[in-house]
């Protein structure tokens, strides 16, 4: 596996981490191989990437995209997924009916670091592709449901490039189901109090109270359901029951969209 620290960008390294680490745990709440395999290739300490809130809140979406999508696919067994900035991420693994059509979808330099460590696989394959811009949707086939997937992508974005991301989606598809990462106000403006993003030079771009702020950017969406990972974190430690009833604004949601 020819892959080096300055391969990855840093924000990508967080969840890395986290899954890595989260696998080689007793009775692991998720499991993902290949973090794993990358993290140990990288031979150095990523341990300030994995602080316990942000590991806790990564397990937690994990598991929370997970569910949403399966919830998803019962429904829509043949649908086209994108997972949109997917970074190393590997869904399509954890969610494969046999049926659906996966497509990886990050900017070229993420796409060419990613094929160092993945293949593309039957009915699931890697394009190059950005959140701003349309064209590469012109490659995929067309579908009658479409679910796009954004996860640790939108947060990172101001709110006139979220407009243009929604734009572009409702333009490229007829039809789909967006599950989006949100964060908060007050995450927009306190990235540097961040336990693991922090240790990097990214900041948080537009912060909302609630997804349905993000129709009042692109009218043709409708908003479906939106849940805070606190949900999740609040089963399994003091510090989560803590945070779902003092931070219960703060914390990150999955958010729903269709159109």
């Amino acid at each position: 596996m020819e892959i080096t620290f300055g391969d990855i960008q840093e924000t990508a390294l967080i969840p890395l981490a986290i899954k890595a680490s989260e696998t080689s745990r007793p009775n692991a709440r998720i499991k993902d191989e290949k973090a794993k395999q990358i993290i140990e290739a990288l031979e150095v300490d990523v341990s300030k990437f994995d602080p316990f809130m942000s590991h806790e809140g990564v397990v937690a979406r994990t598991i929370m995209f997970q569910e949403e999508l399966k919830k998803l696919l019962k429904e829509y067994p043949d649908a086209l997924c994108i997972n949109l900035g997917c970074g190393f991420d590997d869904k399509f693994s954890q969610v494969d009916n046999g049926r659906l059509t996966w497509f990886d979808v990050d900017l070229p330099d993420q796409i060419a670091v990613r094929r160092k460590v993945y293949e593309d696989r039957e009915r699931c394959t890697m394009m190059d592709g950005s959140a701003l811009d349309g064209e590469w949707t012109t490659q995929l086939p067309k579908s009658d449901m479409n679910i796009i997937v954004m996860e640790g992508v939108l947060e990172y974005f101001s709110k006139d490039q979220v407009k243009t991301c929604l734009n572009m989606l409702c333009d490229s598809f007829d039809h789909g189901y967006l599950l989006a990462e949100l964060h908060s106000p007050f995450l927009e403006k306190n990235s540097k109090h961040h336990d693991a993003v922090k240790n990097t030079n990214a900041t948080f771009g537009w912060g909302t109270k609630s997804g349905k702020e993000y129709l009042e950017l692109e009218p043709r969406l409708k908003f479906v359901s939106e849940t805070s990972y606190n949900e999740e974190m609040k089963k399994y430690s003091i510090p989560g029951k803590l945070m779902a009833i003092f931070g219960k604004n703060i914390n990150n949601r999955l958010a729903v969209f269709n159109w």
